[in-house]
């Protein structure tokens, strides 16, 4: 069974490690049996950003894209442990145009991930992200510090030039939703 305190509690034991693979392997693990998580968290039925923890040196959240659903170029300024538990989410990987006064990415790679795939991203990292699908698609999304309250960066998405992140244009359709009450 999934017990959400005890999830937080291994991922904030992972913190000191130099290296982020042993807050991937907690979120391997916890995405290991869906139905089980779905029963800690509840049923995703609608897109929107849970926050499941949140704190300065960590942040989980439960993000469940909405169908076709797609995230403009943006940053996080810290490392992420995604695994997904449901549907699939596309990631296009940017890198900044060797121009440093232009402040413009380019394509640069990609990673599909599925329903029990687990991937690490660096806090250099820049991507978007699809939902391919019609339906919804869910993750956990944990972050080595205050996700929610950062200054980031976003891309336009039809210059490719640098912005300060507008989380509303990110989340677009989205709603944030609080940390499920205890059963």
């Amino acid at each position: 069974m999934f017990d959400l305190d005890q999830f937080i509690a291994d991922l904030r034991a992972t913190l000191p490690e130099r290296s982020r693979q042993p807050m991937k392997e907690v979120v391997a693990r916890a995405i290991s049996d869906p139905a089980a998580l779905v029963r800690g968290i509840g049923e995703p039925d609608k897109a929107g950003v849970q926050v499941l923890y949140k704190s300065p040196d960590l942040t989980v959240l439960n993000l469940l894209w909405a169908p076709r659903q797609i995230t403009l170029p943006h940053n996080h300024r810290m490392s992420a442990a995604i695994g997904m538990y449901a549907g699939r989410e596309d990631n296009i990987f940017w890198r900044r145009v060797p121009d440093p006064a232009k402040f413009q990415i380019e394509a640069a790679g990609g990673e599909a991930l599925g329903a029990g795939d687990v991937t690490l991203l660096g806090p250099d990292i820049v991507h978007s992200v699809i939902n391919p699908l019609s339906r919804i698609s869910a993750a956990i999304h944990v972050y080595d510090g205050n996700f929610m309250e950062i200054e980031r960066s976003m891309w336009n998405a039809e210059t490719l030039a640098e912005e300060r992140l507008d989380i509303k244009a990110v989340v677009q359709g989205m709603s944030v939703l609080e940390r499920p009450a205890a059963a």
